[in-house]
């Protein structure tokens, strides 16, 4: 092996080229990041110090990493973890990776949660990595929540989350369909149901195709079969004060809504993800609960 491949400049030169091969967008992106945890390497480190020799038993880690990224395997899944919300999540392969888009149904939750005249109590429903349930209640001190999976594998994913973020006091974690065996109300019920439609999951990009688990992207023939079952589930275990706050896909907004108001839910609002497209929507049950009348009068306080 030339001295040259054994520098860090060589070795990321040589990783890059193998993922722009493979069709990896942003290969040297991608290979700085890997490189960074194989040779527990700082970004500064690696701007620095170009030309620092790397050891070769650490490249033989580093380049097995990039034969994963080369197979379309996400940073995310080979490092084990993914950032959401400046929190650090633990991934399996019973969950999906937390997203950027997911951080609008967040940011609604807690703005709901701040105007609440009372500690919130709530329900996130397919809580895969525990999410969407762990950063509501790093947001807001007082809550307490309960998250669903039908998943044992991402279940045990969300507790280790809730023990390493010190949330395992205030989150509890359940394996079973939606709500069974759940007792309610709740003041909040949260969902991030599967809404891909299922002829569009093989045209996805392969790291989430052949990544992600299909039952958590797999929303049926119209992607809309989620929405189906959980609406008349989640009516009983809302309190008569209580919201519902829901993820969908883009241009879903009317359909998810049709079939909300048949059990008798009523829109209140709706939170834009960074695409610019409505990605979470909220409902509550007829007669409105005062605090959201009082909402929608004075705003949701911008988190």
């Amino acid at each position: 092996m030339t001295p040259e491949l054994l520098t860090l400049s060589g070795v990321l030169r040589l990783a890059a080229e193998d993922l722009r091969t493979a069709g990896v967008p942003d290969a040297m992106v991608d290979a700085r990041i890997l490189a960074a945890a194989a040779f527990d390497l700082s970004r500064e480190d690696m701007l620095l110090e170009p030309h620092r020799p790397v050891d070769a038993d650490v490249q033989a880690r580093f380049r097995l990493m990039i034969g994963r990224r080369s197979a379309r395997e996400p940073v995310a899944r080979i490092l084990g973890s993914r950032e959401f919300r400046s929190l650090d999540f633990g991934l399996g392969p019973e969950t999906l990776e937390p997203r950027p888009d997911s951080e609008a149904i967040v940011e609604l939750a807690v703005a709901y949660g701040r105007a609440f005249p009372g500690a919130l109590r709530f329900l996130d429903l397919g809580t895969g990595t525990g999410c969407l349930l762990l950063s509501v209640l790093t947001d807001l001190p007082d809550a307490r929540g309960v998250g669903s999976d039908i998943a044992a594998g991402a279940i045990e994913v969300a507790s280790r989350n809730a023990e390493s973020l010190g949330l395992t006091e205030r989150a509890r974690f359940v394996c079973t369909d939606w709500t069974d065996g759940i007792e309610g109300p709740f003041d909040m019920v949260l969902s991030n149901p599967p809404y891909i439609t299922t002829d569009e999951i093989a045209g996805l990009a392969p790291e989430v195709a052949a990544y992600d688990p299909s039952a958590a992207l797999d929303g049926g023939a119209d992607g809309l079969g989620a929405y189906r079952a959980l609406a008349p589930r989640v009516v009983p275990m809302l309190s008569p004060s209580g919201v519902v706050v829901l993820e969908i896909g883009a241009g879903q907004q009317n359909d998810v809504t049709s079939i909300f108001k048949m059990s008798g839910f009523r829109p209140v609002d709706t939170r834009n993800d960074l695409g610019g497209h409505v990605r979470a929507l909220s409902f509550a049950m007829e007669p409105m609960p005062e605090w959201l009348t009082d909402v929608g009068k004075k705003g949701l306080e911008t988190v």
